[in-house]
């Protein structure tokens, strides 16, 4: 039997060998590499599993078959290894930084964000990212010797800088923190163990990256279809859609349209990870990278999308955004959904004796004046069904969510 296998180690790749360690020193495991071992714990944390009742999209009620942030996670993660595996990078670092993604998105997906955001407006506001951060580093509460998973440096700094650069050198917020300033958690973590904010992550956590940009395209197609949100033939005004549905109906003739769309989601994921394996290679002959703090220092990432593949992928969030992130239906939905965390957020600010026995503590040992932030953790930890729990134990009416 043939065994697929990947490229010799690239020289960029990151090495659990050569890992900058953790926090907290630990004596090394007799069977697993530090990068295998962060795996390992993100998977067997509470926060992985409250993914599998987050919503990706649609609310969990909605159908069995729509994406949740679980199975988008495991996805994201079977698109990183094989882009990993192609380009001889380290696949335990990519498959870690693509289980952790997403674990500090609250409940209802963006919806949950921005209300909590709101609610913290007056106290550094709310980052899916920084709240990960710090999940990881102090709200797992699972081992005796330390707060959250005592992370390798490898995967906390790919966790925080997959999408790029958070600081200048100076350390002025660049990108998406130029207007808010950076998040709170990452500054101060950061001042405990060095992150270096204003670098690249690694290849395998700009691998992660694209390979989470990559799951949204496809998947999100195929949930909007099943939810009848637009059709095949809308989504064919997107060229390179189109071309894909010809060259399906060119080799298969007539099928049925479950087919057909099976067929789409494959044959875009396989055309944009061969686009991202064929670009980054590009990328690497001309860098020449010869180590991972040389892909750190790149002016630009070394993994990416072709010139072409960016603009396909514009367009069809172009196209997604307005028929499904926007669509009446599904603003509907978030709209109600948002004023669940804010109702419940408002609550516990007035009444914190509601909050269970383990968060009471936690603000009475941190003797702050208020606990929002703590209260937002809390409201952030929650799956969609228990946010809809504790709302209609403390409100007359709960909305259906539909």
């Amino acid at each position: 039997m043939a065994v697929e296998t990947g490229r010799e180690r690239a020289v960029y790749a990151a090495n659990p060998a050569q890992s900058r360690g953790r926090r907290y020193v630990e004596p090394a495991s007799a069977s697993r590499n530090a990068f295998r071992r962060d795996c390992d714990r993100i998977i067997h944390s509470a926060a992985f599993r409250r993914l599998a009742h987050k919503t990706q999209v649609f609310i969990y009620h909605e159908g069995d078959h729509y994406r949740t942030r679980l199975t988008h996670t495991l996805e994201v993660v079977q698109i990183a290894r094989s882009i990993a595996r192609a380009l001889g990078l380290d696949e335990d670092l990519a498959e870690g930084l693509a289980l952790a993604h997403d674990l500090g998105h609250p409940p209802f997906g963006h919806a949950g964000e921005r209300a909590l955001d709101e609610c913290l407006a007056g106290s550094g506001g709310f980052d899916h990212n920084a709240q990960a951060l710090r999940i990881v580093t102090d709200l797992e509460r699972r081992y005796a010797a330390f707060d959250g998973l005592n992370l390798s440096w490898e995967t906390l700094e790919g966790l925080v800088k997959h999408n790029g650069p958070l600081v200048d050198r100076e350390g002025t917020p660049v990108g998406r923190y130029v207007r808010h300033g950076l998040p709170a958690a990452i500054a101060a973590y950061s001042k405990v163990q060095d992150l270096e904010l204003w670098t690249y992550a690694s290849a395998e956590a700009q691998v992660a990256a694209l390979s989470d940009d990559i799951a949204y395209d496809a998947h999100d197609i195929d949930d909007g279809l099943r939810a009848d949100l637009f059709t095949l033939d809308d989504i064919a005004e997107v060229p390179l859609i189109g071309n894909i549905l010809s060259t399906i109906d060119e080799q298969y003739g007539h099928i049925d349209t479950a087919r057909r769309v099976h067929e789409l989601v494959r044959a875009l994921i396989t055309r944009m990870i061969e686009d991202v394996i064929a670009e980054s290679s590009r990328r690497v002959t001309m860098l020449k990278p010869k180590s991972g703090v040389e892909v750190r220092g790149a002016p630009r990432p070394i993994i990416g999308f072709s010139a072409a593949m960016e603009k396909a992928d514009r367009e069809i969030k172009g196209f997604l955004y307005p028929r499904m992130y926007r669509h009446d239906r599904v603003m509907k939905v978030m709209a109600d959904a948002e004023g669940v965390v804010c109702d419940l957020f408002a609550h516990y600010m007035k009444s914190p004796a509601d909050l269970p026995p383990e968060w009471r503590d936690a603000i009475v040992r941190a003797g702050e004046a208020t606990p929002a932030r703590h209260i937002a953790d809390y409201i952030a930890g929650m799956t969609d069904r228990y946010a809809l729990i504790e709302h209609e134990k403390y409100f007359e009416t709960t909305p259906e969510l539909r």
